[in-house]
């Protein structure tokens, strides 16, 4: 699996401004200061989440980001794929040519893995996020994601 900080920062800068987002933008500073995410690195990411219209930006005074879709109508798989995170456990990249050019004896195993990894992440939305952040914020608990929540088949 090769999901590097792209898609791991993305995922965590739009949950950060799906629990700020009131009537007002937000910023990618105040979001940096509190995710401890390079400015610059965040410019990068959003700039592709604005090209994949998952988020609108604001410009003047006041101005910053704010999310384009309804959160329950976004799923992280949506976040990692807009900012150009593979979601690929194949060495080939999913073209079946990783042994001899041919396709190796575990290449069906890591593609199905890779299948089971997709549904997941695109089972999972930016609300489920959000509700569970503010149900463990309520509970004084450190903020984790329940891995446990869903069942994949």
């Amino acid at each position: 699996m090769r999901l590097t900080t792209k898609g791991r920062f993305a995922v965590t800068a739009l949950l950060d401004l799906a629990m700020q987002q009131s009537s007002s933008p937000v910023t990618l500073s105040d979001i940096s200061q509190r995710q401890k995410i390079s400015l610059s690195y965040l410019e990068q990411l959003f700039a592709k989440l604005r090209q994949s219209e998952l988020v609108d930006s604001v410009r003047g005074p006041g101005g910053g980001y704010c999310l384009a879709k309804d959160i329950s109508q976004v799923s992280v798989a949506d976040i990692i794929l807009a900012v150009d995170e593979p979601i690929d456990a194949t060495q080939c990249g999913g073209k079946e040519n990783c042994h001899n050019d041919g396709k190796c004896m575990t290449h069906d195993l890591w593609a199905k893995l890779n299948d089971l990894i997709f549904d997941y992440l695109g089972a999972v939305t930016l609300k489920e996020l959000v509700d569970n952040q503010q149900n463990e914020q309520k509970e004084g608990v450190v903020p984790l994601f329940d891995m446990r929540r869903t069942t994949v088949a």
